[in-house]
């Protein structure tokens, strides 16, 4: 019989532990790290921390309790918010509305490893920007509105001012933990883009040396944002912002050739040869090695190509000799020069053997869209008036997609600091310009906007795809794979009754403690709800399948499907659940069933646990 009571909460810091005690299970005692135990079994790989020693890394005040909260469980819950979305039953699409530590917290068993790409746009810690304060130890809202992050009317607002002596301290303490959770759900092959700008750009990228690995650092791009300007600044005039590329594992990530630039072909690939019909043009590219290259000695020798004597380097040759001569065999070494100046070039085609057009690398330096274009962009789906001011544009962040993901990869991309959900927009754009589907997941807390209570910068972002969707569905008809809709989720205080902690002498303050947390679940709990925080606690993304099942009697069940998950979860919620109208359910003993305690009798319970591995509230 598989029986077990159902978890109300998940820390990813759990599954680590478990790791570690199959890897190393003396060091655990009664449910606990032997930490004497655990130095021990470590050796000599552990290293010596005397009164003396030092380490290199970034430390601020502060970091110890930001790593600490990137372990807690979520106290919180994701509830969908039917009716804000588009052809909400139809698509992966998410738009969740929250703080986004919350949010990932959540995120982690169901996506974990499952992300191929994140793009975030954090605050830039300016002085005036939004920075997030982090403590959940109580109900979301309340903790929210007492911490000055929202206000009564849902409005958020808390800047972090450079007169505050824990300015920089601050910033990295809202994003360590954030990166933390961050990097869990990325593939294996996964990247992330964080945009940021020269007021946190040295610790940011510090934080993410420490994070994902200086091993995995690809790349820091150089954005030049705008043409002209520079009224406001008092000493340079700064026209450059930054984006930086980090891999989950840079060893088993490939990063993929963008598409080639037309006028480039037409600007190089001159020349044609015999193998023109399959492989198009050819420009030439020098076999010389360039002075930069390091000395290879195997590469100095006389290449020998038909029709010529012996040909010596200047320094020494890109190819080993072998090369050379097969791609001699074919005609693609052109010689240049005469007497002892004779050098070698080989052909570049456009295509490679197979037919398929040459890719060009991505260059670190970016010279536009300007921030003028994000702008537009935002404005020309809102009548021509931009409700934000200098938004990324579409092109940037459609570029950054082409860089991290294939044409032909399904992908499922986020955006935890998702703001007027620029990246939300680009993901659409490029998915119509695929042949292969990809899917969002935004992230936006519902901060107000300056001087307007009744608009929020999460409204801006959902209202911003809906016209995204609308105009490109009357432009052209959907293709087949294509995503044209989103689902809007919100986050709300998790549907089952918390335990807080009571310190004192009061036996009948404790008595009225127990009593107020006998029931598993908090006033006013929905089903719908319920089942989303379930799904995400048993594994399930939020874009699973969820279906009614007929045939049951009176019962509400629901059966939830994944192709990230072999088995089947269901779900009843009813208050009283007879086993016996449950006989018609396909159950295997895989599949996991989910229900009130309450709502079943001790056979009703022996029965379902027979069939299925049974999990009750």
């Amino acid at each position: 019989m598989s029986h077990e009571k159902l978890k109300p909460s998940f820390a990813f810091t759990s599954e680590r532990v478990e790791e570690l005690r199959r890897v190393v299970p003396e060091a655990f005692a009664d449910g606990r790290i032997n930490w004497t135990a655990l130095r021990e079994a470590l050796g000599a790989w552990l290293e010596e921390d005397g009164e003396g020693a030092e380490h290199f890394g970034l430390t601020w005040p502060g970091k110890r309790d930001a790593r600490r909260l990137a372990a807690m469980p979520s106290k919180g819950a994701l509830v969908p918010a039917s009716g804000e979305g588009v052809s909400e039953d139809h698509t992966r699409n998410l738009f969740i509305e929250g703080d986004n530590l919350e949010v990932l917290k959540l995120l982690q068993r169901s996506y974990e490893g499952r992300v191929k790409m994140i793009y975030i746009d954090p605050p830039y810690n300016t002085g005036n920007d939004f920075v997030y304060e982090d403590d959940f130890g109580e109900p979301i809202e309340t903790y929210l509105k007492r911490t000055g992050q929202l206000g009564e009317a849902g409005e958020a607002l808390t800047t972090n001012t450079r007169a505050d002596g824990r300015f920089h301290s601050r910033w990295l303490s809202m994003m360590y933990p954030r990166l933390r959770l961050a990097r869990a759900i990325l593939a294996s092959d996964g990247l992330i883009f964080v945009s940021i700008d020269d007021n946190e750009m040295v610790n940011c990228r510090s934080m993410m040396n420490e994070v994902f690995g200086e091993e995995n650092f690809v790349e820091c791009f150089i954005w030049k944002k705008s043409y002209g300007g520079g009224g406001k600044e008092k000493y340079v005039v700064r026209q450059h912002e930054y984006a930086l590329l980090y891999a989950r594992d840079r060893a088993a990530t490939l990063l993929p050739s963008l598409a080639p630039d037309p006028s480039a072909v037409e600007k190089y690939y001159r020349f044609r040869d015999e193998a023109y019909e399959l492989r198009g043009p050819y420009r030439l590219q020098p076999l010389e090695a360039a002075k930069s290259m390091d000395t290879r000695p195997n590469l100095r020798y006389a290449a020998k190509v038909k029709g010529h004597s012996p040909i010596w380097p200047k320094r020494q040759w890109l190819w080993k000799e072998d090369r050379v001569l097969a791609a001699d065999a074919k005609n693609e070494i052109v010689v240049s020069g005469s007497g002892d100046k004779k050098t070698l070039s080989y052909k570049q085609y456009l295509r490679d053997e197979a037919g398929d057009e040459r890719g060009k690398r991505p260059m670190s330096v970016l010279n536009g869209p300007y921030t003028q274009q994000g702008t537009s962009d935002l404005g020309e789906l809102f009548d021509g008036k931009s409700p934000l001011q200098f938004p990324k544009p579409v092109d940037l962040l459609r570029h950054f997609i082409n860089v991290c993901c294939p044409p032909d990869y399904p992908c499922t991309v986020v955006d935890f600091f998702a703001g007027s959900a620029t990246f939300g927009h680009a993901v659409l754009r490029e998915a119509r310009a695929r042949d292969t589907p990809m899917s969002f997941i935004c992230v936006q807390l519902p901060e107000q906007v300056a001087d307007d209570k009744d608009l929020t910068i999460a409204g801006i972002g959902k209202e911003r795809l809906r016209r995204v969707i609308k105009r490109m569905k009357k432009e052209a008809k959907p293709k087949e794979h294509e995503e044209l809709g989103f689902r809007v989720l919100k986050l709300q205080r998790s549907h089952f009754t918390a335990w807080k902690d009571y310190i004192g002498d009061n036996v009948n303050r404790l008595i009225d403690m127990f009593s107020q947390t006998e029931a598993p679940l908090v006033d006013g709990w929905t089903p719908e709800g319920l089942i989303t925080e379930v799904m995400l606690l048993e594994g399930f993304p939020l874009d699973s399948d969820t279906q009614r099942v007929d045939g049951v009697g009176r019962s509400h069940v629901t059966r939830v499907t994944s192709d990230r998950c072999a088995h089947a979860l269901f779900t009843c919620f009813d208050n009283k659940l007879n086993a016996e109208s449950l006989d018609g359910l396909e159950l295997c003993e895989t599949d996991v069933f989910v229900c009130l305690d309450s709502s079943l009798t001790d056979e009703a319970k022996l029965l379902l646990a027979d069939r299925c591995l049974l999990k009750t509230i």
